[in-house]
């Protein structure tokens, strides 16, 4: 960072030594002050110049920041929007779970005779009808049998048609829960992501911060130097209009000294012809002093 100007270089007047000073001196203290005052100008136009580019720095790494903002709050969206799609499918696969267990008690699908052994009784009992002799009673109790056994193979049948339907919503149940999963994956990796362009936002603000305290400071460093370039050039002037005041008053007195001299040369050019108009011979500086006034 700049340092402060170095103030031993500096030149400045007093109302005093403006009133003191002679003609020369005050000619080489406008010169100081004009070589002084540029320099301080210079500086401080250089240090303006820097000031301007860390406030263009500032700018980039505040524009960075937002970039870094909207990335971060697009990916903080779609991870909103997965995780309620996640959720959605999640509840919709608890539902077909629970549905497959309530159809697991109700089912009990391990329990009581197979099928092909149910077939097989009744086609057992069925030939002993049509071959069989068989007394009222007995044959009674043997359709009885048989119609028995006939209602316990149409709900063995009936329950494997639904274990056919719990295999199906079990299937369906782990897709859907599957489906959770990559939406679940899909918010893991975007808020990561997130996470990220939120860390590099904060990081861009802090350099913009420091940055921008650089060019503050660079800002009262050039209006330290403009200030100072200011002050002589405002003493600067007041050297040039004393400067000016000498130079009329100089003028003045060369006019009044060269009247002086002129009426003093005009009276003594008169005693002179009043000398010539009397008689008296002339000597050649007396002719010439005639002369340059006229009177000859």
């Amino acid at each position: 960072m700049a340092e402060s100007i170095d103030e031993s270089k500096n030149v400045s007047v007093t109302d005093e030594e403006l009133e003191t000073k002679s003609k020369g001196e005050l000619i080489k203290l406008a010169g100081q002050l004009r070589d002084r005052r540029n320099e301080l100008n210079q500086l401080a136009s250089e240090r303006a110049s820097d000031r301007d580019d860390l406030n263009a720095k500032t700018r980039e790494k505040v524009d960075e920041a937002q970039e870094h903002r909207e990335e971060r709050d697009e990916l903080n969206q779609q991870v909103q929007e997965h995780k309620e799609k996640r959720n959605e499918l999640n509840a919709e696969a608890n539902e077909l779970f629970d549905e497959v267990e309530e159809m697991r008690d109700d089912l009990e699908l391990d329990e009581g005779k197979d099928i092909e052994q149910l077939e097989s009784e009744i086609e057992d009992l069925e030939f002993k009808q049509q071959t069989e002799v068989l007394s009222t009673e007995d044959e009674r109790e043997l359709i009885e049998k048989i119609e028995e056994k006939r209602e316990k193979l149409a709900e063995k049948k009936e329950k494997l048609d639904q274990g056919d339907d719990l295999e199906e919503i079990k299937a369906e149940a782990e897709e859907i829960r599957s489906e959770a999963s990559k939406h679940h994956q899909k918010v893991t990796e975007l808020a990561d992501e997130a996470q990220k362009h939120h860390n590099q936002m904060i990081e861009a603000y802090r350099e913009a911060d420091e940055i921008r305290d650089d060019a503050d400071e660079m800002h009262e460093k050039f209006v330290e130097a403009q200030e100072a370039a200011d002050q002589h050039h405002e003493d600067f002037v007041r050297v040039q209009k004393r400067l000016r005041e000498l130079d009329k008053k100089e003028e003045e007195e060369e006019r009044e000294a060269r009247q002086e001299k002129e009426e003093a040369a005009r009276e003594e050019a008169e005693e002179i012809y009043q000398k010539f108009k009397e008689g008296e011979t002339l000597d050649t500086e007396d002719l010439m002093k005639l002369q340059k006034t006229g009177l000859l």
